[in-house]
């Protein structure tokens, strides 16, 4: 879909010239299209500073994903020194150092006080103006609820409000600011979202907390190329849009899709079959039989991966929404996954070490002007994961939802065009995602590295300033 502003971002004069009236020229992101690879952040410079209880643990997740380190402050000795073990290049940076850098990556582990979060302000004051475009900040912070001390559970909140805020002071550059709650004993389970957040692949997350738990078992060993390699994948809606780049990218990193839409798509679906050699599975989510024949198709092999992608907008206010609309959206949004899921995991069809993803939606998070179906369906999403994550734990599967800002897709080309504009530039980063964004972040989620997060929501939606 045309955006005009992202036209002019890529050329230097009328940037300059729309810049200099107060327009918000957004920086085209970078995006990651190829498959996933051994040392996705090779040749980029991560610059490592902060305070915190895992060094080793950190310097190791690096010199895997093949970062140039740079650290300063406490860790500095025990980079080096390591580095120099494995003989990986570590650097040391000095007092007043200039130069861009790709990312940084402070470790607030280690706060207790208050008077800790002045290493926030000693480490990125000077720094800050030195992020590159598409740059990538992580801040890594200890839970505030697993601690009884009233200090230091508002210290590590107080880092949530600063990592939110930077987002938004960065977001001009494409640049994204995340921060990561490392639950105590989950350090083990940081490699592969450290992976995914510091690489083009999550371009459109931004000013989000995500929580690492040890709730399930991370699974040995974890691979980073072809994560997906002998998976089978069930993804409803996948005749278009986000559906259809979602099998795309889970059979790019090896799965076998089994892709689900209505009969009256099975025109659209085709498409998608032949070029992704997907099985074709056509049901509609939404009838009374739905949870009985998806079962029963998937019953002789299983499955290790669902994705619940269907869905429905019915959007009404709702003083003038039909009862049939309201139910129509519950129905598909909310009911179909909940039966769904219910009837595989009562069958012991979801494999072991499994993935379940949910598609939610800001609205289900911050609500929306004729949206009280919708919003109440996605919210109910959310309310389903957070449940049913610690119910499936103890098998190694994973709950997760996506929450979607403004994605570029046929439905929100028809929205008017001054709708549209305010819709694309109410978030950090000035400018609508893309399907491809969704895709990633699912493929991120349904991989083995990702066995530290369950139970979460993860909004990909460019740092919306909808919602908290």
């Amino acid at each position: 879909m045309h955006d005009y502003l992202l036209d002019i971002g890529r050329r230097p004069a009328l940037r300059r010239l729309v810049s200099s009236i107060g327009l918000p020229v957004p920086q085209e992101l970078e995006r990651q299209t190829a498959p996933w690879e051994e040392k996705p952040l090779s040749g980029r410079r991560i610059l490592v500073g902060g305070t915190g209880e895992f060094p080793e643990i950190l310097l190791d997740d690096l010199i895997g994903s093949g970062a140039e380190i740079a650290v300063t402050g406490e860790h500095a000795e025990a980079f080096l020194a390591g580095g120099k073990r494995v003989n990986h290049p570590v650097i040391e940076e000095k007092e007043g150092a200039t130069g861009e850098v790709y990312g940084m990556l402070f470790d607030a582990t280690g706060f207790r006080t208050t008077e800790d979060l002045d290493r926030l302000y000693d480490f990125f004051h000077p720094r800050i103006r030195r992020i590159g475009r598409c740059g990538r900040i992580v801040v890594l912070g200890r839970p505030p609820e697993e601690t009884h001390d009233v200090e230091e559970a508002a210290t590590l909140r107080a880092i949530e409000g600063f990592v939110r805020s930077v987002a938004k002071e960065i977001g001009r550059k494409g640049a994204t600011a995340n921060l990561l709650y490392v639950e105590p004993g989950a350090e083990v389970a940081l490699e592969g979202p450290l992976r995914f957040l510091c690489s083009p692949r999550s371009a459109y997350i931004s000013g989000q907390p995500i929580p690492l738990t040890k709730r399930v078992k991370l699974p040995t060993p974890i691979p980073f190329v072809s994560p997906l390699s002998g998976k089978r994948a069930l993804v409803t809606g996948a005749a278009r849009g986000i559906g259809a780049a979602i099998t795309t990218l889970l059979t790019r990193e090896g799965a076998h899709v089994v892709a689900l839409d209505r009969p009256e798509d099975r025109q659209v679906l085709a498409e998608v079959v032949e070029k992704t050699r997907a099985t074709p599975l056509l049901q509609d989510v939404s009838a009374p039989d739905a949870a009985e024949r998806i079962a029963e198709a998937l019953r002789e092999e299983g499955i290790d991966i669902v994705v619940h992608n269907a869905g429905v907008t019915r959007d009404r206010t709702l003083a003038k929404m039909d009862r049939r609309f309201w139910r129509e959206a519950i129905g598909i949004n909310l009911t179909a996954v909940i039966r769904i899921t219910q009837r595989l995991i009562a069958d012991d069809s979801i494999h072991h070490n499994g993935r379940i993803v949910c598609l939610s939606s800001v609205a289900g998070i911050a609500g929306n002007f004729g949206q009280t179906n919708y919003a109440a369906s996605k919210a109910g999403i959310i309310g389903f994961v957070e449940n049913l994550a610690g119910r499936v734990a103890r098998r190694g599967i994973t709950v997760n939802a996506i929450a979607p800002g403004f994605i570029e897709t046929r439905l929100t080309e028809a929205i008017p065009f001054m709708t549209r504009e305010v819709g694309r530039r109410l978030c950090n980063l000035s400018q609508g995602g893309k399907p491809h964004d969704i895709a990633e972040t699912v493929t991120f989620l349904a991989s083995p590295g990702a066995a530290g997060i369950t139970g979460s929501v993860i909004r990909v939606c460019g740092g919306s300033l909808l919602g908290a």
